[in-house]
């Protein structure tokens, strides 16, 4: 019996189960297990090694040295080749997982930033090559680096090659797609089904004439949403996960996880299906490649996350985007609020100790303000109001704001909008240098190493956006493309700035002031017990809503993690945190119990000794 064998006979029975729940279809069930196991046969030797590991050492994505980075390929270095040239730079950055935005064949120019796949099995001629792909894996595997790709599961591009067959009237293809002969359906599961970009891109079906049928397409009209009902699909998308898997990447960030069922009468969102689906495919993987994790993308409150993760005895998803605390937390920078923020905290750590969140401050995409809006009522926040403020503030229209950003897909309806733009912009480096104001930028730095250190103590491990190590600040140019100015995404969606990463080892230059900054807090996260997934963490009471603290222990360490999101001053109180603590920012002996925090400071106060205290 090999692994493979090993694995699928603990499993089997709950495999078979779900598969025939959802198709009652024996034989697309043999023709997935022989797929499997060709894949396991093709897997080599070096990653089957990688397997074992994992296998005996199944939280090791939990790690405190763990520091992720995402970035764009093409605007990072050009192909992947490219990239892994660069590898060294990333290497001293401290880096153990790199995040390449989607590289899959792709249409040209309407891509949707590489969501709409043509062919998930090939890189695109763009970028590279399959061979160029696996061999940056085991450059990065060889210096302790693992490659996260997306998996975009719930649609491709309508220039795919089973869209493509489907247009021409090949019925067999067409059923991998949602379609229907007349409007009706359509038309009724519009009225349920919330629109993902309603000013862009409203509505989630579309007439295609050249087969004179209504297909669903949830995001862009040029992607087609899969038909999950056809066991065919999940079989051929199963595998291409596999295919990407014996490529060399080790984790699977697969996309718009909560729409893969659609169901009349419904949101078309988090479905039990989906979860069947989710759970199907965490088995498989653990059958043929367990040294492969999950990140799902989930973008919803902390009561609907939960889900995705599974059971303890059931699991799902092994990592997921922490998206509503990247919101809540700029909106504490804004208001100097910590309130929601707190709440927010409190909500994910009291979520089951084998959820794991990707903290971050800002990525490929927009700032969506998804706050709880329920909660800020009862603090006399009015939630039109507050949203326009934030997106006001960061945009850099709101009397008094340091800001610097764009608005995205903004609703007149509704006064909704999202924000863009970098976490220097967005910290107010941009204008300070703008404006030849030290003191400014200054403060702007202490706003930015402030923002990350918070993501950096949280429960989970950080993920940081190319270029923040070095300040990078918003691109204007892309106003002046016609390919690319109609997204204001592209603000942040620059180039990396090489001649600005030079000047990372210059005394005195924003570059350096940052990256050292962070690199501080990178090797703290890496030595210290206190960061490791064994310590508990929890929020605590400063009596001040401007400062927001997280206590993370083991069984011989108390961390108390400060942080001043105002510009003012603060004296807090901690209460059952007395004693004498190391402020391991500064190496100095420092008070937890009763202090005072300068504007934006942010201190990490270890003490070593059995916790004890009780909020």
């Amino acid at each position: 019996m090999n692994d493979m064998e090993r694995r699928l006979a603990a499993r089997q029975n709950e495999l078979d189960w779900l598969y025939m729940e959802l198709y009652n279809d024996r034989e697309r069930l043999e023709e997935l297990k022989e797929r499997m196991a060709g894949f396991y046969h093709a897997r080599s030797q070096a990653l089957r090694q990688l397997d074992k590991r994992r296998e005996a050492n199944p939280d090791w994505f939990r790690a405190g040295n763990m520091l992720g980075v995402t970035m764009y390929t093409s605007l990072f270095a050009g192909s992947l080749k490219g990239v892994q040239s660069k590898l060294g730079y990333l290497k001293e950055q401290g880096i153990t997982y790199l995040h390449l935005m989607p590289l899959l064949k792709m249409p040209h120019p309407d891509n949707d930033g590489g969501y709409a796949v043509e062919d998930f099995e090939q890189v695109d001629p763009a970028l590279g090559t399959n061979e160029d792909l696996s061999e940056l894996a085991a450059a990065m595997r060889r210096r302790g680096m693992s490659l996260c790709l997306d998996f975009v599961i719930n649609h491709t591009a309508d220039t795919h090659e089973w869209a493509a067959r489907a247009k021409a009237g090949e019925r067999e293809y067409q059923d991998r797609y949602i379609c229907f002969d007349t409007p009706d359906i359509p038309r009724e599961m519009e009225k349920t089904i919330p629109d993902v970009f309603p000013e862009t891109a409203p509505g989630s079906f579309l007439f295609v004439p050249e087969m004179g049928r209504y297909v669903c397409s949830s995001f862009h009209p040029y992607q087609w949403d899969l038909n999950y009902r056809n066991p065919a699909v999940f079989n051929d998308m199963a595998g291409s996960m596999l295919h990407l898997a014996n490529l060399g990447v080790e984790v699977l960030r697969i996309d718009a996880v909560p729409y893969l069922w659609k169901e009349l009468g419904t949101s078309c969102r988090n479905l039990p299906q989906v979860h069947t689906i989710m759970r199907m495919i965490r088995l498989v993987t653990e059958c043929v490649c367990p040294g492969v994790i999950l990140k799902g993308e989930v973008v919803m409150a902390p009561r609907e996350l939960a889900p995705y993760f599974g059971t303890l005895e059931k699991p799902e998803c092994h990592l997921l985007y922490n998206a509503s605390t990247m919101a809540t937390q700029w909106s504490a920078l804004a208001s100097g609020d910590v309130r929601q923020l707190k709440r927010q905290l409190d909500d994910l750590h009291s979520l089951p100790a084998h959820c794991c969140f990707v903290n971050y401050l800002r990525c490929h995409d927009d700032i969506g303000w998804g706050l709880n809006e329920e909660y800020g009522r009862t603090l006399g926040m009015d939630p039109v109001a507050h949203k326009k403020f934030l997106y006001e503030f960061f945009e850099g229209s709101f009397p008094g704001s340091y800001a610097r950003g764009e608005r995205y897909n903004y609703n007149p309806a509704t006064q909704d909008a999202r924000t863009c733009g970098t976490t220097a912009s967005l910290c107010g480096i941009e204008k300070g240098g703008f404006e030849g104001d030290e003191a400014q930028v200054a403060l702007g730095i202490r706003r930015d190493l402030l923002m990350h250190a918070a993501v950096m103590s949280m429960a989970g491990f950080p993920m940081l956006s190319s270029g923040d190590e070095i300040a990078q600040v918003n691109g204007y140019g892309y106003h002046n493309d016609p390919a690319l100015r109609e997204d204001s995404r592209n603000l942040h969606r620059t180039p990396f700035q090489w001649d600005n990463a030079a000047l990372r080892t210059k005394p005195g230059t924003v570059q350096q002031r940052v990256w050292d900054g962070l690199r501080q807090l990178e090797e703290l996260r890496g030595s210290q017990p206190c960061f490791g997934p064994s310590a508990s963490v929890s929020t605590w009471d400063t009596h001040d809503n401007g400062v927001l603290a997280l206590v993370r222990r083991t069984e011989e360490e108390t961390l108390v993690c400060l942080f001043n999101f105002t510009g003012d001053t603060r004296r807090i109180w901690l209460d059952g945190l007395e004693g004498e603590y190391t402020d391991l920012i500064t190496s100095q002996p420092c008070a937890c119990g009763r202090r005072a925090l300068e504007p934006y400071q942010y201190c990490l106060c270890l003490r070593t000794g059995p916790g004890t205290a009780q909020e």
